[in-house]
């Protein structure tokens, strides 16, 4: 009996059709660059902290939440990352905070940012001693050479995994609750490692 090239191609035509269903199937949920739809949803841009889209082109392999866009930025910048803190330990330094801003403001109006006037108000003026640690701000590299600011960078130990981490300079001043850092304690870590 003979075929019909129209059969021929039909029986050929299944498995091929099989496969191509197989191949769309699997895809779904693949996140593609610069498809569009709802922030999170699948297939959407990956949003920034700066709350902004990546630019078309982007690489696939950008880690979320990252401005850059470089890979394993998250894994090269864990050393900035503060630590979890417990709810005693944040209560804890949130009330370090409220007692260090009044002092770091009359220390900023005085124009007194340097860190032994620092050391000496915190010291003198809320009793802190050996869990406080008062340095001068991280210099940075401007046009040929190393410029460190004025103003002091503060670190306070409150408890086992908390911290108050301020400064003050000829900006202004600032306070704030957090863990740990895991290698610089309670002190805010520089940029670069």
């Amino acid at each position: 009996m003979a075929t019909s090239t129209y059969t021929t191609l039909r029986r050929a035509s299944v498995p091929a059709l099989f496969l191509c269903a197989a191949a769309v199937l699997t895809a779904c949920g693949d996140e593609r660059p610069g498809a569009t739809g709802a922030p999170g949803a699948p297939g959407a841009p990956i949003s920034r902290d700066d709350g902004t889209a990546p630019s078309s082109g982007a690489s696939p392999y950008v880690e979320p939440g990252v401005i850059d866009g470089a890979p394993h930025n998250r894994e090269n910048n864990a050393y900035r990352r503060p630590g979890e803190m417990s709810v005693s330990g944040h209560m804890d330094a949130q009330a370090e905070v409220a007692r260090m801003e009044p002092v770091l403001k009359r220390l900023w109006k005085a124009e007194k940012w340097d860190p032994d006037s620092v050391r000496a108000q915190l010291a003198d003026k809320l009793g802190y001693e050996d869990e406080l640690k008062v340095q001068e701000v991280y210099s940075t590299y401007e046009g040929d050479q190393d410029v460190t600011p004025e103003g002091a960078m503060i670190g306070l130990s409150v408890g086992e995994d908390s911290c108050v981490t301020a400064y003050v300079d000829k900006t202004g001043y600032g306070a704030e609750a957090n863990g740990r850092f895991p290698e610089t304690g309670c002190i805010r870590p520089p940029i670069g490692h």
